[in-house]
């Protein structure tokens, strides 16, 4: 197997409204394989928004390793985790977070220039990506002017804008119709076959489990891989 990122007996608890501890992830392992779409399902509440977030580095485990290209991405902190995401990982939500004050290029150009590029060249390179998702004529548009699908593109467009080793998706069909969830997993396909894009995704959608290289499914906080 061609690992990119490796979970070594993750462990995650939380305290619920009884100040009693939760264990929502058990000694997870688990190994992403480059190149290849890995989908993570189970039921709500099941732990999968709270795996991926470990998986990226936007949360902590309370114990456990997790390996991303060789770095152990729990020894990073602060700016220096901050800075290591931003060169090296995707993320793509349910809702989109766009800045509505900003256009599509300008959205999609930000995370360019947080990595130091000028306004020019992250321009530039926002267009690219942009044309990419297919939204070559959506350049000077605003959120509240793209429909539901077109944000999502934008969205991807700017996960992408760093080139990212990997990517990470939550639920990002969650608020599709099902025409505009199709023309996403199918943009995920192309993504993966064209530019060699490595994603993780926590969905309920059966096609884009279907579409999927991995499934792995999270119940009583146990990771199996289907």
């Amino acid at each position: 197997m061609n690992g990119i990122l490796e979970a070594k007996n993750i462990f995650k608890s939380y305290r619920n409204n009884s100040n009693n501890f939760l264990e929502v992830l058990k000694d997870v392992n688990l190994e992403i394989e480059e190149n290849k779409i890995s989908i993570i399902i189970g039921a709500s509440g099941s732990g999968k928004s709270t795996l991926l977030h470990i998986l990226s580095g936007l949360d902590e485990p309370d114990s456990g390793i997790v390996t991303f290209v060789g770095t152990s991405i729990n020894n990073l902190k602060g700016e220096q985790l901050s800075n290591f995401r931003n060169k090296n990982i995707g993320f793509v939500f349910q809702f989109h977070h766009l800045l509505p004050e900003f256009s599509a290029i300008e959205n999609v150009a930000i995370p360019n220039m947080v990595d130091g590029k000028t306004l020019k060249k992250a321009l530039v390179r926002a267009e690219e990506v942009l044309n990419l998702v297919g939204l070559s004529d959506r350049l000077t548009h605003k959120p509240a002017e793209l429909s539901g699908g077109e944000q999502q593109r934008v969205a991807i467009a700017r996960a992408l804008i760093n080139d990212p080793k990997i990517i990470f998706a939550d639920e990002p069909t969650g608020n599709l119709d099902s025409k505009n969830s199709e023309s996403i997993h199918q943009l995920f396909l192309k993504l993966r076959d064209e530019l060699k894009k490595t994603f993780v995704i926590v969905t309920h959608n059966s096609q884009l489990i279907d579409l999927a290289d991995c499934v792995f499914e999270i119940k009583d906080g146990i990771v199996k891989k289907v």
